[in-house]
């Protein structure tokens, strides 16, 4: 399975709310960087502040929170670079975004180290209201 294989699938499971497999995907030290101004924005170190610190908010502060790429493109090298949109409704608002992302991944041995997360912060604030 290619690298970007594995990225694919990372969505798609996410998509059906299978973050388990989402996790065991990554490297126990990954490093997830949520874009500066990003509500959740911040680096976290490890599944565990991961799953606590973004994915548990985006399933308990989002109605239909969704991140659909567009295109998934595989470096190689180890890199994986997707691009796509977000949206979803933001319940302590009880509005909804959609605005386009792109994620930069980096794996090795099938595991991902680290993931960036780009967005227009900006956008995403003035259309939830936050």
């Amino acid at each position: 399975m290619t690298n970007g294989e594995i990225i694919r699938g990372l969505y798609d499971a996410f998509a059906q709310g299978n973050v388990p497999a989402v996790l065991a995907a990554f490297d126990d030290d990954i490093s997830w960087t949520e874009a500066e101004g990003f509500m959740y924005g911040g680096t976290y170190i490890g599944a565990n502040a991961v799953l606590e610190n973004v994915f548990m908010k985006l399933g308990t502060e989002w109605e239909g929170f969704a991140a659909v790429p567009n295109k998934i493109v595989d470096g190689g090298d180890g890199n994986v670079i997707s691009i796509g949109t977000y949206s979803g409704k933001f319940l302590a608002t009880g509005r909804s975004v959609s605005v386009p992302f792109a994620h930069s991944w980096e794996l090795s041995e099938g595991k991902v180290k680290k993931f960036m997360q780009y967005t227009d912060t900006a956008v995403i604030k003035r259309d939830l209201g936050v």
